[in-house]
């Protein structure tokens, strides 16, 4: 039986793992709306180390048994894929 503590441990953990992704998409947006285009070395960095970040920080709430690794993977796969469809909607807007 698992305490309740732990469960709550658990769920804050992949809430806030979530919230950090959900951070990296609204920044991603912000730069392909306004700032920079998908190819410039500036969005390419931001996006590197926002998810070198937030995949580091999984890694550590594994370790730490607070969340399963097929949870942290889907989390990444999951913003990947959104990153994706925004890439995607750039570069055809800027082939328009």
């Amino acid at each position: 039986m698992i305490p309740e503590v732990t469960i709550t441990h658990r769920e804050k953990a992949y809430a806030l793992l979530k919230e950090d992704a959900d951070k990296i998409l609204r920044l991603i947006e912000v730069q392909i709306e306004n700032l920079t285009m998908p190819q410039c070395p500036l969005y390419e960095e931001v996006l590197d180390t926002q998810m070198f970040g937030l995949s580091r920080e999984i890694d550590f709430a594994i370790r730490l048994n607070l969340i399963s690794e097929s949870e942290g993977k889907a989390l990444l796969e999951n913003l990947e894929r959104q990153l994706n469809i925004l890439h995607e909607a750039a570069q055809n807007q800027s082939s328009s």
